[in-house]
């Protein structure tokens, strides 16, 4: 009976090894992976802020957010932007509760949305925030950088991952003795890290200028382009 069961086990393991590695295994071939980065500029800043308005009434909410969007476009026209090109993410209008009152009574109304001015030319970036901090109304005030045109740097980060991957291929060819043949197949994965800026950075846009602020004479973040490349090579 155990000799039986041992001769099955036998059997079986060997049937196994000879199953195929799965429907990607490629026979005389070397399968890599590889990283590469590429920094770039940024070329478009990210400016994000709320605007919002309090009123006894939901129409006098809304009027009042109107004025205060009127302040607003004024305010970057001053500054040499184009209003139009400003995006709203976001409009809410809803009740403010008086939670003192066990009736929980309405006692005013709020309007609310998100806005975002990009900007190509960064020395516009102080005359901007400074212009929307001197709008009542306008909060939370953030930047970022972003780099919109992004393929170029992509391709140089992608153009660093395969040499890579074609060296470690060309390393373990020649240890198993043969020659690296043509790419038979790869893939490519890319990601962008954004650098974010405080939001007491811009602020000090705002401030006068008696002194040099903090961040004078200083560049902005550079946009960090990785890029993973798998890549399978005959060999020869």
């Amino acid at each position: 009976m155990k000799f039986a069961i041992l001769v099955l086990l036998l059997v079986s393991f060997a049937a196994f090894a000879q199953e195929p590695r799965g429907p990607g295994f490629l026979p005389n071939s070397v399968s890599v992976g590889a990283d590469g980065e590429f920094e770039s500029a940024p070329d478009t800043s990210v400016i994000t802020c709320s605007l919002s308005a309090q009123e006894n009434t939901s129409q006098a909410a809304f009027d009042s957010a109107s004025r205060l969007a009127e302040q607003m476009r004024q305010a970057l026209r001053g500054a040499g932007v184009d209003p139009k090109t400003v995006e709203l993410s976001r409009y809410s209008l809803y009740p403010v509760f008086d939670y003192k009152n066990p009736k929980q009574k309405v006692i005013a109304y709020r309007v609310g949305t998100n806005v975002t001015i990009k900007l190509k030319d960064f020395s516009k970036i102080a005359p901007v925030t400074e212009a929307l901090a001197n709008v009542g109304g306008i909060t939370g005030q953030n930047m970022n950088y972003d780099l919109e045109e992004i393929d170029a740097a992509k391709q140089k980060a992608i153009d660093k991952a395969y040499s890579r991957a074609r060296t470690y291929a060309d390393t373990l060819a020649k240890a198993s003795g043969k020659q690296l043949g043509a790419l038979l197949s790869g893939s490519v994965d890319t990601q962008q890290a954004i650098p974010m800026v405080p939001y007491a950075r811009v602020a000090m846009a705002t401030m006068e200028a008696k002194s040099p602020a903090p961040t004078e004479d200083f560049q902005a973040s550079k946009i960090k382009v990785t890029a993973h490349v798998n890549a399978v090579f005959g060999l020869q």
